[in-house]
């Protein structure tokens, strides 16, 4: 084998390949698959590798994003979609209306949602989902309001004839 080869690097590396597990040996002290007491005896001072996301401090979990933000912030928009994160962030602290404060960087963020459509599809796709949905159940909505109004106006016509007829 050359030297570019992996694993000859690996051998003459004291860093192992992302895909070999660590060099350190666990010994007996290394917890069983399945055993309930394995975060007891692993402790923080183990050298097994650690998630870096569940190994932040309660201040930073706070910052960490959902999939949606990491998604949003990924793309063309990320300016536009930081910008609308932190419109709402003060109008909920400051108990404001989110509509009418955000209304305009909103409106950006649409705008270059749009611009970008190609990364954003699933976004724009589930909102136009939901605004259609939206719209049948306020037509339905409206149709039964309708339908009601018209029942009411025939009983007051049938009761105007019924006093008539009687009268």
């Amino acid at each position: 084998m050359s030297s570019s080869d992996p694993k000859t690097e690996n051998a003459t590396h004291s860093k192992p390949l992302m895909n070999e597990p660590p060099s350190e040996k666990l010994g007996d002290s290394s917890p069983e698959l399945g055993d309930s007491n394995s975060s007891e005896k692993l402790g923080d001072s183990s050298p097994v590798w650690k998630d870096p996301v569940e190994s932040k401090s309660p201040n930073e979990e706070e910052k960490r994003d959902c999939g949606f933000c990491v998604f949003m912030k990924e793309g063309g928009c990320r300016e536009s979609f930081t910008a609308w994160e932190v419109c709402v962030e003060e109008a909920e602290k400051n108990k404001e209306d989110i509509k009418t404060k955000c209304m305009e960087v909103t409106s950006t963020l649409h705008k270059c949602m749009d611009a970008h459509s190609d990364y954003y599809q699933p976004i724009l796709a589930a909102e136009r989902a939901a605004a259609e949905q939206v719209k049948k159940e306020f037509e339905a909505a409206a149709e039964k309001n309708k339908v009601e109004k018209e029942e009411e106006e025939i009983s007051e016509e049938e009761v105007a004839a019924r006093k008539q007829a009687q009268g």
